[in-house]
């Protein structure tokens, strides 16, 4: 009988780690873009370091947001990281709030009313549309700003992609906000567009506001001083059910808030994007230069 009793309280035991296991344990999710493997990276590191949770990641979700939201709602996923403007525009289908800090709040609101997603702190980056030039042509020519730019546009060969010109959100809305005018313009394909500009074949491209490529070559992001394009700042979601499991999980990945500007990332994906370093390494590297785990 003892024997008996020893091998079912052996059982029981088994089946208490493994339910234990199960219980602490986190999916998290990213887009197939190479700032999102470092973040996730990053967020992995600081929860299994900082807590006693274990994390489940699904890298590079085929669709991104289309299929990552759906996933957060049914709870397939807990924790990823998304963007304001993305949030607001694509998946609550609202009109664009130009003012950064009401486009957040709205977007924080809706997400927890609608769904029970939570928006934590952002982590300082705005990967938005935007416009650049080389350095050395911006100062010779005194351009800051996309008023500056419109200013002297008459003189400047601009490229983009064919849609580009053709969209409310692209060349026609900044013609209109900005009267903004080229002498020349360009249809090219994203690669090509980086080519051309390091050739000094065009004078102006449109850009992301986080592409390594503007490191690589050596390009100013001009500044959208009338707030044409849509702000994307990027934050860490999660669920409100994960949370209430979970708090000890806010706290930790707070420490991301404030902690990403635009140069930050921007040298984060020229690693990933130039130097085809690993993510996870890229991240190590963070981590230890901000000394997030000290």
């Amino acid at each position: 009988m003892k024997k008996i009793l020893t091998v079912l309280t052996i059982i029981a035991g088994v089946f208490a780690f493994t339910a234990c296991e199960e219980r602490d344990e986190v999916t998290l999710a990213s887009k197939p873009m190479p700032e999102q493997y470092v973040l996730a990276q990053i967020m992995i590191e600081l929860i299994e370091s900082e807590t006693d949770i274990s994390v489940d990641y699904r890298s590079g979700i085929g669709g991104g947001t289309n299929n990552i939201h759906p996933g957060m709602v049914e709870g397939q996923f807990d924790i990823y990281p998304e963007y304001t403007g993305t949030g607001w525009m694509e998946v609550l289908r609202e009109d664009l709030i130009r003012d950064p800090d009401a486009l957040t709040e709205a977007v924080r609101e809706a997400y927890r009313e609608e769904f029970d997603i939570e928006w934590l702190e952002l982590y300082g980056f705005n990967n938005t549309y935007g416009l650049a030039m080389k350095e050395d042509k911006a100062d010779e020519m005194g351009i800051e700003t996309y008023s500056d730019l419109a200013e002297k546009a008459d003189d400047l060969h601009f490229a983009a992609e064919y849609d580009f010109f053709e969209r409310e959100d692209g060349m026609i809305g900044l013609e209109a906000a900005y009267g903004l005018e080229f002498g020349e313009n360009s249809e090219l394909e994203t690669g090509l567009k980086y080519t051309a500009i390091g050739d000094d074949e065009v004078d102006v491209i449109n850009v992301w506001s986080t592409d390594g490529r503007l490191k690589e070559y050596d390009l100013r992001l001009l500044e959208d001083d009338e707030d044409f394009f849509p702000s994307y700042y990027a934050a860490t979601l999660i669920r409100q059910e994960t949370l209430e499991e979970y708090p000890e999980l806010e706290d930790v990945l707070n420490i991301l808030g404030g902690r990403i500007d635009n140069e930050t990332i921007t040298a984060i994906n020229y690693r990933v994007e130039v130097d085809n370093d690993d993510p996870y390494q890229v991240a190590m590297d963070f981590i230890e230069s901000e000394g997030l785990l000290d």
